[in-house]
Formats: structure tokens, C-alpha cells, sequence
């Protein structure tokens, strides 16, 4: 299997993410819906001197994009923003674009299920279309309660990916599937073939290998049902503010954040960790997976 990883869990220049995973042996990013941040042409000459693939890009839905929104110029505006994204996405070569159809943290909705379910197929219509004519393949990502109170399991995933058509298939996150599946084995194999993407984190978020999945059994389902995409990094690390902490909190000089950017990643529990402890966890991550046969 070919390992890839999202970005968007430490912001930093573009090119310190592309030669930390070069040089522990990842394949591909998975790289953070901000078509405002990256210059793609920038960004190909880096992708080519380290050695990456972009695998895709993922939306970032942070407050005020959200398909599900009563306001349809809040809707509109959302579909433009997937657009842009999926056009960075074939810009660099892209061959996926994950979505999140509300905004992160929105748990309480504004409409009944009738009109969100409209208004999310209708969205998604438009985006996945696109997404077909730019060269990319467009999935669906269940996730946790605690982040979205639209679309937690991969059954409700697959059922909108079959109202929408335009060959809109599931991503799975090991991390969501734990909390939200009654059996995450049966979740990867239900969803079978319409596996687009499966973001690798252990079960408490941490890098694989830190938590109580059996990698090599995970593994051994993805291979069962013939999954061919790669396991996409995506775990957080938390910051203790106990006496046991070993990590410590503080801005370094390469972090090119926003303040929508330390929201996101405050609210996912993280904060803005040191390289030298970041880069341990990329290693420890890809090296526990090889382990298990990925």
C-alpha cells in the first residue's frame, strides 16, 4: 500500500510538509482545501523535487461553509469554494476530493432532515459533476457526532452517494469509524468498492500504533475488499497541560497560521506542536503501518 497525509494538522510553508514526508517515505499529501494559500505552480516544482504525489485535496469547512445552510446564498458560496478546491486538486494532479458537507463543529441543525437532505443532494449534484469533468473522484466522509450531526455512519454515507450520483463514492477515517460504527470491519466491507480514501489515525487519534487498533487487521479488511488508494495520515496530537506533559505549547517562526487555522486545529484538540515532536509522530506513524503489512 502507498502511504499519503493531510496537512492541515500543523500549518507551516508548504515546502517543510513536502520534505518531512519525503524523507520518512510517504508517496502522497492529501493536501488542505485553501486554494487561496497554495500557488500550484509553486507547489508542482515541490511536489517533483521531493518526490510526493498529490493524492487530493479535502474540504476545510470552517464556519460559513455549509451545504446544509437555510441561507442559499451560504450554500452557493459553498459550492463555489468546492469548486476551487477541486480545481487546486487538478492543478496538481489530484485524483480524489474529500468532502464534508457541513461545517466542523455545527451540531445542531437549522432545518428539518427533509430540506437539509435537499438541499445536501442538490449541493453535492453540482460538486461531484464537477469534479467528474476535472478529472477527480468526489467521496462523502462520515464523521463523529461530537463534529457533525449529518452524516455519521458509512451506510448513511452510501445512501447519499446513491442519490447523488455522478459516481460519488465513501471515505472512511479510522478514528470516526471506531466511535460511530458497531463494527468497524463490517463498515469497510459494506462499503466495498465505493471506498474512495481511508484516513489513517489509531483509535484515540493518535499516530497508528499509539492506540488500541490492530493495524495489521486493518490492513488485512482494506486488501479484502481490494482497496487500492493509499492510508492517509491524519491523526492529531494533543497538548497535556499537566505536569506529566512532554509537549510543549509555542509558536515556531515556520508556522504560516491564520486565525480560522489555530481555531480548527484548537477545537480538534491540538494546538501548534514543535517540529522535532511532530516529526516523531510522521515517523512512528508510517513505520507502525509498514509493520503491519501496509
Amino acid at each position: 500500500m502507498k502511504h499519503a497525509m493531510h496537512n492541515w494538522m500543523r500549518p507551516e510553508p508548504i515546502e517543510t510538509t513536502l520534505e518531512r514526508l519525503h524523507r520518512f517515505g510517504y508517496d502522497a499529501i492529501e493536501i488542505s482545501g485553501d486554494p487561496e494559500r497554495y500557488h500550484t505552480d509553486e507547489v508542482r516544482g515541490l511536489l517533483e523535487k521531493y518526490e510526493l504525489e498529490c493524492w487530493g485535496t479535502v474540504t476545510m469547512m470552517f464556519a460559513g461553509r455549509d451545504l446544509l445552510h437555510p441561507d442559499s446564498s451560504v450554500r452557493a458560496d459553498t459550492i463555489a469554494y468546492m469548486k476551487d478546491c477541486i480545481r487546486m486538486g487538478r492543478a496538481l494532479g489530484g485524483k480524489i476530493f474529500c468532502i464534508v458537507p457541513s461545517t466542523v463543529g455545527k451540531v445542531k441543525p437549522l432545518a428539518s432532515p427533509a430540506e437539509e437532505w435537499k438541499w445536501a443532494v442538490e449541493g453535492l449534484k453540482e460538486v461531484a459533476a464537477f469534479a467528474q469533468d476535472n478529472g477527480l473522484t468526489a467521496g462523502i466522509e462520515p464523521l463523529n457526532r461530537f463534529e457533525t450531526y449529518f452524516i455519521n455512519r458509512h451506510d448513511q454515507a452510501l445512501r447519499l452517494a446513491e442519490e447523488v450520483g455522478h459516481d460519488l463514492r465513501v471515505v472512511l477515517d479510522a478514528f470516526h469509524i471506531n466511535i460511530e460504527e458497531a463494527d468497524w470491519k463490517q463498515a469497510i466491507r459494506n462499503t466495498g468498492d465505493r471506498l474512495l480514501d481511508f484516513h489513517a489515525a489509531d483509535n484515540n487519534r493518535r499516530p497508528c500504533g499509539q492506540g488500541r487498533y490492530d493495524w495489521s487487521e486493518v490492513v488485512s479488511v482494506l486488501k479484502e475488499i481490494n482497496y487500492q488508494g493509499p492510508l492517509t495520515a491524519e491523526f492529531v496530537l494533543t497538548l497535556d497541560r499537566t505536569p506529566l506533559a512532554v509537549l510543549g505549547e509555542k509558536h515556531e517562526s515556520d508556522m504560516q497560521f491564520t486565525e480560522a487555522d489555530l481555531k480548527f486545529i484548537q477545537e480538534h484538540g491540538s494546538g501548534l506542536i514543535p517540529a522535532a515532536d511532530y516529526d516523531r509522530a510522521v515517523e512512528a506513524n508510517i513505520n507502525h503501518l509498514k509493520s503491519a503489512g501496509a
